[in-house]
């Protein structure tokens, strides 16, 4: 933690271009705490454990210290006159009263959610990638888990998927073959939806298309019984909306799993309007009962990830642009403060597409004119040029 401070506290080129993207994300997260839209621990474990990054944002602000946060975007606010750059007030409180975000935590800590639902079977409707990684992560847990895909031979290549994931993790000698037995004995694929109507919590990983989304909650309002737990994937669309073509809107909730499921240990569990406090409790007890770190948010664009996340990457794309810096120094100058990848590696492994389509979720949502996508990504989209899945974005494969 001390080098990563020393790293943004340093007075050369790569220290200014790490300063000038992380004050102004540094400032975001600060403000989605004194919003009251997340808890500091969520706020910070979300980025730890959805991005990879070595150190939450409001944890770096407490080591690297308020004051310097709020004197290094006072100078940038000066510089660009950005309202996304001027200090948030708890930021500005923290320097004046010496406070820390740690400290705003009760020491005593919450207690660890219960499962105020009875969870036995849980039922999964997809077959993609993202849907065969949650079965999996069900299965692995101990869960009976029924899933429903289109046809039969996607149905199939859920089942090999997890049985190819299952292999890797014996020759590794993390599982033995009475556990890839045990795991595959707990799945249950089917090609009609009535196949759920026993499943205690179901969670869709389909299409992000609002207008299938809808079709299927209000079909699956009609299969699953009454007390059953409806959960979406979605990172993007509105829960709100999904909630309200049921007759059980209390019942509905998000559950972000992030890419490979599997593997990582992020669930964003989000919220609508009419969520009940039993079925929110319920789900993050479920996320820890599978090894999953969950986080609470409401539903509204971006969750606690992708709203601090993307903001930092188009800033990235506006720097290059502005000043000319090479995209390698950009990302190089990041990677050097402990990031996984620079911020144009990883826009091009997201894919610039959704990135794009993030960045404009994001401005229709909060409207700062500071959010709207760099004109370099407009067009590398436009050109088909989407990252690594193209063989060429930001950068070239």
């Amino acid at each position: 933690m001390q080098e990563i401070v020393d790293r943004l506290s340093a007075g050369d080129a790569p220290a200014d271009i790490a300063r000038a993207l992380l004050l102004p994300y540094l400032n975001h997260a600060a403000t989605m705490y004194e919003s009251g839209y997340a808890t500091a621990p969520d706020i910070d474990a979300a980025m730890r454990f959805g991005c990879g990054y070595p150190i939450g944002p409001l944890a770096l602000v407490d080591a690297w210290g308020a004051q310097a946060v709020v004197t290094g975007l006072d100078k940038l606010y000066a510089e660009t006159g950005d309202e996304l750059h001027q200090p948030a007030a708890v930021l500005v409180a923290n320097a004046e009263q010496g406070r820390t975000f740690a400290a705003s935590v009760d020491a005593a800590g919450a207690d660890a959610p219960q499962l105020r639902h009875s969870i036995e079977r849980v039922g999964v409707v997809g077959t993609g990638t993202m849907a065969s990684g949650i079965v999996e992560v069900f299965a692995k847990a101990g869960y009976a888990v029924t899933f429903v895909g289109r046809g039969e031979d996607k149905v199939a290549g859920v089942v090999a998927a997890i049985t190819k994931s299952l292999d890797k993790a014996v020759s590794r000698g993390k599982l033995d073959e009475d556990g890839k037995t045990a795991v595959l004995a707990r799945l249950t694929g089917a090609t009609d939806r009535s196949a759920l109507a026993d499943a205690d919590i179901i969670v869709e990983a389909i299409a992000e298309d609002l207008d299938i989304k809808l079709e299927l909650f209000a079909d699956l309002d009609r299969i699953a019984k009454p007390g059953a737990i409806l959960a979406t994937t979605t990172s993007s669309l509105s829960i709100n909306a999904c909630a309200a073509a049921t007759q059980r809107p209390q019942d509905v909730i998000g559950m972000h799993f992030f890419n490979p499921a599997a593997v990582m240990k992020l669930v964003e569990v989000v919220t609508a309007d009419e969520t009940s406090v039993e079925v929110d409790e319920t789900v993050r007890a479920l996320c820890l009962a599978t090894g999953k770190h969950p986080v609470s948010c409401g539903d509204r664009a971006g969750f606690i990830v992708n709203a601090l996340l993307f903001p930092y990457l188009n800033d990235a794309i506006r720097l290059h642009e502005a000043q000319g810096t090479p995209l390698d120094e950009i990302d190089e100058a990041l990677k050097a403060t402990g990031l996984p990848m620079g911020p144009f590696q990883l826009l091009d492994v997201v894919g610039n597409d959704v990135s794009l389509a993030i960045q404009r979720s994001l401005l229709d949502t909060f409207g700062h004119a500071g959010w709207r996508p760099a004109a370099t990504l407009e067009r590398l989209v436009s050109e088909g040029k989407l990252g690594r899945k193209t063989g060429a974005g930001f950068h070239a494969y």
